[in-house]
């Protein structure tokens, strides 16, 4: 196996502290400590630089470091996370390769209603939607009916979203829609709830595609009255988890069912040039029909998170995982789209 010099991208308020036990690590900073921690194992020449809002320690680090390969683990520039693009078009036009999604995916897939046109034009199963501009009231379209769910139009990770998320009147909808204008700082989007099973698919590749099997989470001791959604509790406050009895795991479908989602899952990534590593997230209605409602570029890489999970349940440890995302950077070429 070859070693690389490898220089990690975290946030400046992330940078994982060295010769920490693992039952140490702060959950903020678990993913970047992970990755860290497992390459070096590998015996990778690592160097690792937290960054805010200015590109000038990337440059340097890169021609005093001059890496191989740069790992990103960037969601954002100077706390915007629409800006995380432009961290990778900088490493573009420094002719450094980088590992995870290039630069037009990131666009793409991070502006949801872009993306459901995208899908769309596809004709890739996505639920009907409308957007609420930043600071104007919501209008609804003939073909959205109530329960709806409303969202940050941008942000990811489930931010903004919470039980209220799921409105069943005109009343209850503008509250939500105000709620995610002044507090979110986004515009919202507004789309048909689809009430059903919360359903996620691992992608890796930049030409062909690999796919990891159909994972699923489950809220074994959340009450009927309770919407099954990942909202931003069920996704990060252990406790709630346990309260409520959340887990992911691979998912127990009908015979035939899961290649149509995986199929579904590399459909959607090719239609929103993703490249490198992404989660496509999908809502399962009572009929058993996939709707594609997000499709996470760069998704968290944490070992015990579902991503990683779902790799290792395809038979592709941890470590593996890391070097294939690797070998995937080394080989994306962005003057070629689909270069691999």
């Amino acid at each position: 196996m070859r070693k690389y010099r490898v220089l990690v991208l975290v946030h400046e308020d992330l940078v994982p502290k060295e010769d920490v036990a693992q039952a140490d690590v702060a959950p903020e900073w678990r993913m970047e400590w992970d990755v860290v921690t497992t390459l070096r194992r590998r015996g990778h020449e690592l160097r690792v630089i937290g960054v805010h809002d200015d590109l000038t320690p990337i440059r340097s680090a890169i021609d005093e470091f001059k890496p191989t390969i740069v790992f990103n683990l960037m969601e954002a520039f100077a706390d915007v996370g629409v800006f995380d693009q432009n961290v990778v078009s900088y490493l573009e036009l420094l002719r450094i390769p980088y590992t995870g999604c290039n630069p037009r995916g990131l666009t793409l897939s991070r502006d949801k209603a872009l993306a459901r046109k995208l899908l769309a034009y596809h004709r890739i199963p996505s639920p009907d939607f409308t957007v609420a501009p930043l600071n104007r009231k919501p209008v609804l379209p003939r073909k959205l009916s109530f329960p709806l769910i409303v969202k940050s139009l941008t942000f990811e990770s489930s931010i903004g979203i919470s039980q209220a998320s799921v409105v069943a009147n005109e009343e209850q909808l503008q509250k939500r829609v105000k709620y995610i204008h002044d507090t979110i700082l986004t515009p919202a989007i507004i789309e048909q709830f689809i009430d059903g099973r919360e359903i996620y698919v691992g992608v890796m590749g930049n030409h062909r595609l690999r796919v990891f099997p159909v994972w699923e989470m489950t809220f074994a001791k959340m009450s009927d009255d309770h919407w099954h959604i990942a909202t931003e509790r069920v996704k990060w406050n252990v406790k709630y988890q346990k309260r409520h009895g959340i887990d992911t795991a691979e998912a127990e479908l009908p015979e035939g069912l899961a290649p149509k989602i995986q199929h579904l899952a590399k459909r959607a990534y090719r239609a929103l040039d993703l490249c490198g590593y992404a989660r496509i997230d999908f809502r399962l209605d009572a009929n058993g029909k996939a709707y594609v409602i997000e499709a996470n570029a760069n998704p968290q890489l944490a070992e015990e998170e579902d991503f990683a999970q779902s790799a290792k349940r395809a038979k592709m440890s941890y470590s593996r995982l890391l070097e294939r995302i690797l070998a995937l950077g080394l080989q994306w070429q962005p003057h070629r789209m689909g270069g691999e």
